[in-house]
């Protein structure tokens, strides 16, 4: 009688911890989308204007988690850090979520924007960033 001998590859039958499903590839998540369809800057600031009633998403997906971000007025790049999720997604998404109308931008400055206006903006990040 010979004794069977376990399959080296199969983690079942070699006592080996399966390997555990990566995250889900950004391009899944966008429909192979890399571009917004709305204009959105790093530090452009995003404001959730409205929740879905019933958005048919699945539990944990992460249109809605930018929606609760979104009540904090935090920045396009914020929202993607907090998320540790590759910056053109988030924006991808963003946008979808401003077309939906469930987000606003706020808007920041343009390429004719006044001295004063440049510097406040400045002045504004170095408080943020002495606030970290």
């Amino acid at each position: 009688m010979s004794a069977a001998v376990p399959n080296p590859v199969d983690p079942y039958t070699t006592g080996e911890q399966p390997r555990r499903p990566g995250r889900v590839r950004p391009y899944a998540l966008t429909g192979g989308r890399t571009a917004s369809s709305v204009d959105l800057p790093l530090e452009a600031v995003i404001e959730t204007v409205s929740f879905p009633s019933y958005p048919g998403w699945p539990a944990g997906d992460v249109r809605m988690t930018i929606l609760h971000l979104g009540t904090q007025r935090l920045s396009v790049a914020e929202i993607a850090g907090r998320l540790d999720r590759p910056l053109g997604l988030v924006r991808v998404m963003i946008g979808d979520l401003v077309v939906a109308g469930s987000l606003r931008v706020h808007s920041t400055l343009t390429d004719d924007a006044s001295f004063d206006e440049r510097r406040a903006l400045m002045e504004r990040t170095l408080r943020g960033i002495r606030a970290l």
